[in-house]
This record gives structure tokens, sequence and C-alpha cells, in this order.
């Protein structure tokens, strides 16, 4: 049910994005729902293994930098691979990489609250 939600908020952030950026264009809702697929599949897969050295090389001291760029690089990949979707330049996919960073961490900071609220009430 969280891969639901996430996958929905970050169609929908990229969706506003693609609004509020003249560099970003993409084609409809159902559109934003396959970027945010996509990115995440490819985030897991490929940008894994262009993290991974990439961490090693500045031994984890740029690891939010690091996952930024790469995210903002499958970003740039998912806009080669669809045709409703178009990022104009590196810059703005690093726009979007920010959003989903920012939204994820709150996603993930709500969503922990709420196990743990949970978990404190079944306790009682």
């Amino acid at each position: 049910m969280d891969f639901i939600i996430s996958l929905l908020i970050n169609a929908a952030l990229i969706f506003g994005i693609a609004y509020v950026m003249p560099q970003v264009d993409i084609k409809n809702f159902g559109t934003a729902i396959l970027v945010a697929l996509l990115v995440g599949l490819l985030n897991a897969t490929v940008g894994f293994l262009l993290r991974l050295p990439l961490n090693l090389v500045t031994l984890g001291l740029m690891t939010f930098v690091v996952r930024l760029l790469v995210t903002a690089l499958v970003i740039k990949l998912v806009d080669k691979f669809l045709s409703g979707f178009e990022v104009k330049g590196f810059w703005p996919a690093v726009v979007i990489a920010l959003v989903i960073a920012i939204a994820g961490s709150f996603m993930d900071q709500t969503l922990h609250n709420g196990y743990q609220n949970a978990r404190v009430n079944t306790t009682r």
C-alpha cells in the first residue's frame, strides 16, 4: 500500500513540476505515473550500480549529492525512453530529483511516525 501511495505522490509531483517549469513537458497524469514507476525501478537497479562506486570514491561523505545526481541521470534516461515526457536540460532533472527526494523524506517520516503511533495504540 505504501508503494502505491508513494507512486501516486511522485507522479503528482512530476505532473505539478511539469505545470510549473516550462523545461518539463508531460502528456498526461497516466504518463506521470509511468514516469514515476520507471524512475523508481531504474533508480533501484541502474541507479544502485551507479551510486555504489561513486559513494566508495567519496567515502560516503557526499551520499545525498551522489543520490541526487544519479536520480537526475535516471530521469534523463526515462526522458529518452518515453515520448510523452521531455526534460529540456540537466538542471530541470536535478530540480525534479530534489523535489522527489524532499517529498520522499517527508513521506518516510510521516509513515514512520504513523507506524510508531499504531504500535503504541495496539499495546495499550
